[in-house]
């Protein structure tokens, strides 16, 4: 049983709080990040020059690589995150359904907690780390753990929806190893994202991975669909079957074992 205070002034002050937060972080960027010699301005900037760009840009986007590498780079971004688009949108269902109806029964202030707080803090450290290691070993080293690691932490749902264990402190420990994960294998999603987008036009190309990127997430769309017609537990039984996708993509693309290192 869980009781709400006055919810439209909760929300007002929340999202006060953030546009305060994210204005003085817009600030403090605007001073702190680095201006590298090669982010210059085109002098030509008349609508011929423009065009040109925008189709030059979309042209060798897709021409940088040899034919097959392209494709197994665009099925990377694509692919990578699969099992993941369909679980982020299940997963707060899966907290507040009811025990009779296959969730947890959690209350939305709980829900706050393991999903909006510890998942959260699971997910952040889980991509400093895979930072770090990235950092030491290069993306090549860590591209197959980083893989393995965002599939392996999608079983402790499979766990929580068989066993339906509603202890807090266990379903928190299993919202974190699975956000950690996430966080530790996105690493290596973000770092070929970069890799990918090097060369000529590197903004653009950078741009156009995050679209795919974006795309990616809506293949997710019929996770709604694919729960109500199997289930939680097969669901997430059907994502861990997905991971092989995550797995496949990442053993396909081709990485210099030098990217990613950090110089001395």
């Amino acid at each position: 049983m869980g009781t709400s205070g006055n919810i439209p002034l909760a929300w007002l002050v929340v999202f006060i709080v953030l546009s305060v937060f994210f204005f003085l972080v817009a600030i403090y960027h605007s001073w702190i990040l680095p201006r590298p010699a090669s982010d210059t301005t085109h002098k030509s900037t008349d609508a011929g020059s423009i065009v040109r760009g925008f189709i030059d840009a979309f042209r060798t986007f897709f021409t940088k690589m040899p034919f097959w590498q392209t494709v197994a780079a665009i099925g990377f971004m694509l692919l990578y995150r699969f099992p993941e688009a369909q679980l982020t949108k299940i997963i707060q269902p899966f907290l507040l359904d009811p025990i009779d109806k296959g969730g947890l029964g959690l209350t939305t202030g709980e829900v706050g907690l393991v999903y909006g707080t510890v998942g959260i803090i699971g997910l952040t450290l889980g991509g400093i780390i895979g930072g770090v290691a990235a950092a030491k070993g290069g993306l090549k080293k860590w591209l197959q753990p980083m893989a393995w690691s965002m599939s392996l932490t999608c079983l402790t749902f499979v766990y929580l929806s068989y066993f339906q264990d509603h202890s807090l402190i266990t379903i928190n420990i299993c919202v974190f190893i699975e956000q950690f994960g996430y966080g530790f294998g996105f690493t290596a999603y973000m770092l070929y994202l970069i890799y990918y987008s090097e060369g000529e036009f590197k903004t653009s190309h950078y741009a156009i991975c995050t679209g795919f990127m974006a795309l990616s997430m809506m293949l997710g769309m019929i996770a709604g669909w694919l729960q109500e017609t199997i289930g939680y537990r097969h669901f997430f039984v059907w994502t861990m079957i997905c991971c092989i996708t995550t797995i496949g993509m990442a053993a396909l693309v081709k990485v210099d074992p030098k990217f990613g290192k950090k110089e001395e």
